[in-house]
């Protein structure tokens, strides 16, 4: 049987799913100009899908979205310096990255 989540677990799902609506609400909100905003959320929202497959070990679920989350923290930091009107949507990627690493990193540590 597994046990039951953490709370650096919990606060790791919880930057998963938040970063996972992010991508949903930006390409909503504010699609892009240069593709249609479908080819834009087929790029984004898969990625952050498919670690849903190993949810039984949540470990080795949020270690796969942390290493994702590096991508999507490189986005957040481009779009943050470069746009104006979706700017307050870069930073809330830029901290919900932050979290779902930094809760990598406590969880490992306290091993």
């Amino acid at each position: 049987m597994r046990a039951p989540a953490t709370g650096l677990q919990k606060a790791g799902l919880g930057a998963w799913a938040g970063l996972l609506a992010v991508q949903l609400l930006w390409y909503t909100l504010y699609p892009p100009v240069s593709m249609p905003a479908w080819v834009a959320l087929l790029i984004t929202v898969p990625p952050l899908l498919l670690p849903a497959l190993a949810l039984r070990n949540i470990t080795r679920a949020l270690l796969w979205v942390g290493t994702l989350a590096l991508f999507y923290f490189c986005h957040g930091v481009s779009e943050a310096w470069s746009s104006t009107g979706d700017r307050w949507l870069a930073w809330i990627e830029l901290v919900l990255c932050l979290v779902l690493i930094g809760t990598l990193g406590a969880g490992v540590r306290r091993r």
